[in-house]
């Protein structure tokens, strides 16, 4: 992992209860990317059997997170869309990688692909906007 970008990922980490109350494991780091892991679980299927699209939306999105804040710089989701592949089922291991397209001026663009083994499973797209203020503060950049 790249050491700010890991730095960075550990102090949002130790924040984000969502994703770590989701079963999310963030397993890579770098600047301007991001790979995280979720088991699909029981309590997230839904009525048709298969995983209930708001989670896998939300694997994405903490991929997006964890991407657009590698570089220290407090980044939100400025829009952001999904388009679902295929389906994906209890006791499937789902991953979310992202990486950054492009940016320009305080904004930038990010595609995040959610895959089972090989399979895609979901294309997201997420646009960022950046915040004044950073996540570790000087003294801890510098470290």
């Amino acid at each position: 992992m790249d050491d700010l970008a890991a730095r960075v990922a550990a102090a949002m980490w130790a924040e984000d209860t969502a994703s770590a109350g989701l079963g999310m494991r963030l397993v890579a780091v770098g600047e301007g990317t991001a790979r995280l892991e979720m088991p699909v679980r029981e309590d997230m299927v839904n009525g048709h059997g298969i995983a209930h699209g708001g989670f896998v939306f939300c694997l994405a999105d903490s991929a997006f997170a964890f991407a657009c804040n590698s570089r220290n710089q407090v980044t939100v989701a400025q829009a952001c869309d999904i388009v679902f592949v295929a389906p994906a089922h209890r006791g499937d291991l789902l991953v979310a990688e992202a990486r950054e397209r492009t940016r320009f001026g305080r904004n930038a663009i990010y595609d995040i692909t959610v895959t089972r083994d090989d399979e895609v499973i979901a294309e997201f797209r997420g646009r960022s906007r950046q915040l004044s203020g950073t996540i570790l503060s000087e003294e801890t950049h510098e470290s």
